[in-house]
């Protein structure tokens, strides 16, 4: 049986549910004599409130994230074995040109157009020609056929998705995390999570650290108590584990925000009053300026045959055409080491484009634009240029997605999603062992924000109402939540089951 502590409340709310006789005691009124204590006091019922609330009805999504996420962390390593045979060939003594390797694969797969290829980036890799307009493909994905640069021959084709070129396995994972491949509409189950996430996080850092600040050690906090029993067993726990896994918690939270879809689309919108968004080549050849943005660069292109013909016809131009391996040499000699991709023009007013697009540490991100008439380079972007807010958001988002530090990133991802799990099964467990379901929805009683003096709940009201416009996902429930929980409080004062609003 678990322990039952005869104080009304405890860290997670009453631990005995109030009955028939009575509201639960008014929480104790705070010390005029501690400034400091008194406003944690008067805070300490609403941050309750909400942790507990909100880990209840959110967790259910916060799991499936969790889940989902631990899958994604290993598809990577899981990917080179199920595709090795594409991925992977015995090392030869010299590669073919890359147009002879594109010729190899036209031969194979002439259907579609080219929208891109990658040469091998390593000895033993393959050679990816990305075909777009495919019959059977998804147009948001290619068709990759993958080239032996040494002999030529064609080791297979697969649908490739995405800028980090994921392959059939590792893209079902990654859309079953992002959107349940339900679409548009699915991802805002993952922007719901990540929008809570850092407020469940937070709320229950704060109410840990508060409550193990009088024994004033490491251990107390950082350690779960294994001579506890029941319920403070549980939540020992869940608390130690959570104080561990908070900084990562948070940056996940904060990283999956930036490309959900109402919260991505504002901080792109304050990224680009800063002027910080990220830049693009510009593939123009007739002097236009570059475009901006997270989201743009070349991978649309319809694309085109590399014999300089577009999109298959004919065209007299194409004999001022100075090929692929011309373009490749000249992106190598302004230093774009691989792994690099190429995009072919898309029309005769446009370049080739050459961009590296290694996503581990450290990011090989430059990119060119090549005349294809003369070869010569018509604009350069350097990662080293870009402004700070793209650095930090092409960082972050190749850590979320476990890129950056290659198997020690991924590790750690893996380890953050456990630790996500047991938080909310221990969260959940800490609430059966309460015993009543009558305790449900009501770990402290009401009318906690009337102590909070008002030149601290005024602020805090503000900032809660702009920081729900710039994440609705977290300001529209919240505000639901508050509404309803006002409604049911005036509805049990007016029926006399409560002395407080």
């Amino acid at each position: 049986m678990p322990d039952r502590p005869s104080a009304a409340t405890t860290e997670d709310g009453p631990e005995n549910p109030p009955t028939a006789a009575g509201p639960p005691p008014a929480a104790a009124p705070p010390d005029p004599g501690r400034p400091g204590r008194a406003w944690w006091a008067a805070l300490r019922p609403l941050v309750l409130r909400l942790h507990f609330y909100a880990g209840v009805l959110v967790a259910p999504f916060l799991l499936v994230a969790a889940a989902t996420g631990l899958l994604y962390a290993a598809s990577f390593q899981v990917e080179k074995i199920v595709y090795d045979h594409e991925l992977s060939v015995p090392v030869g003594e010299r590669e073919l040109p890359v147009s002879q390797q594109i010729d190899a694969a036209r031969t194979a797969h002439p259907e579609g157009t080219i929208s891109a290829v990658r040469p091998s980036p390593e000895a033993g890799a393959t050679t990816r020609v990305l075909l777009s307009g495919v019959k059977g493909v998804d147009p948001d994905h290619t068709l990759a056929v993958f080239v032996d640069p040494y002999t030529g021959k064609v080791r297979g084709a697969l649908e490739q998705y995405g800028s980090s070129g994921a392959l059939p396995l590792r893209t079902w994972i990654d859309e079953l995390h992002r959107d349940l491949h339900l679409g548009q509409t699915g991802r805002l189950y993952s922007e719901f999570a990540a929008s809570w996430l850092w407020v469940i996080t937070g709320g229950g850092l704060v109410l840990w650290l508060a409550r193990r600040r009088a024994k004033r050690r490491l251990r107390a906090i950082a350690l779960p108590d294994r001579t506890a029993t029941g319920r403070r067993r549980t939540m020992s726990f869940h608390g130690a584990v959570g104080v561990w896994a908070a900084v990562g918690l948070f940056f996940l939270s904060a990283t999956g925000l930036t490309w959900s879809t109402y919260a991505g689309a504002n901080i792109e919108d304050l990224r680009t009053a800063l002027r910080q968004t990220t830049p693009s080549v510009s593939a123009a050849l007739d002097g236009a300026e570059r475009a901006d943005g997270e989201h743009s660069g070349h991978g649309a292109m319809p694309g085109m045959d590399m014999d300089g013909s577009q999109d298959g016809a004919e065209d007299p131009s194409s004999a001022r055409d100075v090929g692929l391996d011309a373009v490749l040499k000249a992106a190598r000699a302004e230093g774009l080491g691989n792994p690099v991709e190429i995009v072919p023009p898309a029309d005769a007013k446009t370049a080739y484009v050459v961009q590296q697009i290694q996503r581990s540490w450290p990011e090989k991100q430059d990119s060119v634009a090549i005349d294809p008439a003369t070869g010569e380079v018509t604009d350069v972007v350097r990662f080293a240029d870009y402004p700070l807010l793209a650095k930090l958001s092409r960082w972050g988002i190749d850590a979320h997605t476990g890129s950056l530090f290659g198997l020690v990133n991924q590790i750690a991802l893996a380890a953050l999603a456990l630790a996500l799990i047991f938080l909310i099964l221990w969260g959940y467990r800490m609430w059966w062992q309460r015993g009543s379901a009558s305790a449900f929805g009501r770990p402290v009683p009401r009318g906690g924000w009337q102590q909070v003096p008002p030149y601290v709940l005024v602020p805090l009201a503000a900032a809660v109402a702009v920081l729900g416009y710039f994440v609705p996902l977290l300001g529209l429930p919240l505000a639901a939540f508050w509404a309803l929980d006002v409604v049911l409080g005036e509805i049990a004062y007016r029926r006399g089951l409560r002395t407080y609003r």
